[in-house]
């Protein structure tokens, strides 16, 4: 009789309600190995949430673990991220058998030098290079108190990830990350593993919206600072209606909204309204000031909606350059929305999206990948 895989996976927060793109992902793997039968203990920090019930349909065991918030997390050798999540029991926990460990991000590995010394199998799920990643964070905030956090932690974390064990399996989401851990941090094994997404292709798509739609987390600096952007760039030199949404916008940018004729705001929509609202768009247009990790909402505009106007940055890594149009500036975004606002969205691009996305996201065939590297 085959014994049974049984997999630890650490994550830094609780993955769910999954209602941002580095959680959406993470709900998705735990899904997917549960589909694939593999016994899952799930260890994740509790702070702003509850614990969740949900979690126990895929998890035959969870942990929850306060986080050291506040000064008690603070190093000056180490990221916050990593060092508020420096839980002692979570250490004994892990200890408790020899079954492999999956880090899901850098701010899990606080104990990885420890777990490899007892000859423990770790691996650590890259969700993007967080010293870049938190550098975009300072260049775009606004607060004097979290530009100087957010550039502190981008110092504390390019010298971090250099310390890390240049052995550790590495599952990089998109290919750049991948060679950034390759060539600039040294490290040895790694291998890139897509996005676990939860979308599934529909056909309802096809055909004209008249509306374009911006959605993001409005309450992230760098997603405040694209809505502005696409406000003052693009749009102001338009007359065709925009929607923003997403989750708790600044007063700032509500006023700034207030004062555009044909820009309409949508504070906190719930998913089905989000999801309607993708749909019924004629184009999603998602501009990214940060090009390092996989941004979900690419491909819930991608599985979902009709036309998608993406820059560099957004599809950087992601191979879904030919399924979306590419303006890098704002002289070739207003172009490509003059010529796609009246285009109807076709079944043949629907198809298209699909052979593409199936080829390299799809869930069965990466999870099976996945497997085989741990066990």
């Amino acid at each position: 009789m085959t014994k049974e895989k049984e997999l630890h996976i650490i994550c830094h927060t609780i993955p769910y309600p999954a209602d941002f793109g580095g959680i959406i992902e993470i709900l998705q793997t735990i899904k997917e190995l549960h589909f694939a039968g593999i016994k899952i203990t799930l260890h994740c920090f509790k702070y702003n949430s509850e614990e969740q019930q949900e979690l126990s349909n895929f998890c035959a065991k969870i942990f929850y673990y306060k986080r050291n918030k506040g000064y008690s997390g603070l190093s000056f050798c180490t990221p916050y991220i990593v060092n508020s999540r420096k839980n002692a029991s979570l250490f004994e926990n892990l200890k408790n058998d020899d079954h492999p460990i999956l880090m899901q991000g850098i701010h899990c590995t606080g104990f990885v030098q420890q777990l490899q010394s007892m000859n423990r199998k770790v691996f650590l799920r890259l969700h993007n290079i967080e010293n870049i990643y938190y550098r975009h964070l300072y260049k775009h905030e606004t607060s004097v108190s979290k530009k100087f956090y957010f550039l502190l932690e981008s110092i504390l974390l390019k010298q971090y990830e250099k310390s890390l064990p240049k052995n550790i399996p590495v599952f990089a989401m998109s290919t750049k990350d991948a060679a950034y851990c390759s060539n600039r941090l040294g490290m040895t094994n790694v291998q890139h593993l897509p996005a676990f997404i939860p979308y599934t292709l529909n056909h309802s798509q096809v055909g004209k919206g008249n509306y374009c739609l911006y959605h993001a987390n409005l309450s992230v600096a760098e997603n405040e600072a694209a809505a502005n952007w696409l406000l003052t760039n693009v749009f102001s030199k338009l007359m065709v209606p925009l929607f923003i949404a997403g989750k708790n916008p600044t007063k700032k940018l509500r006023l700034k909204i207030q004062q555009s004729k044909n820009i309409t705001l949508l504070a906190n929509p719930s998913e089905d309204e989000l999801q309607i609202l993708i749909a019924n768009a004629q184009i999603n247009i998602l501009p990214s000031f940060n090009n390092t990790g996989i941004k979900l909402k690419l491909f819930n505009a991608l599985f979902t909606g009709k036309h998608c106007i993406v820059n560099d940055a957004t599809v950087a890594g992601t191979a879904m350059e030919t399924a979306c149009h590419i303006a890098n500036n704002s002289e070739k975004m207003i172009q490509l929305i003059n010529k796609l606002y009246t285009q109807s969205f076709t079944f043949e691009e629907v198809e298209k999206r699909k052979k593409l996305i199936e080829l390299i996201y799809g869930n069965k065939k990466n999870v099976a990948q996945l497997i085989r590297w741990i066990w």
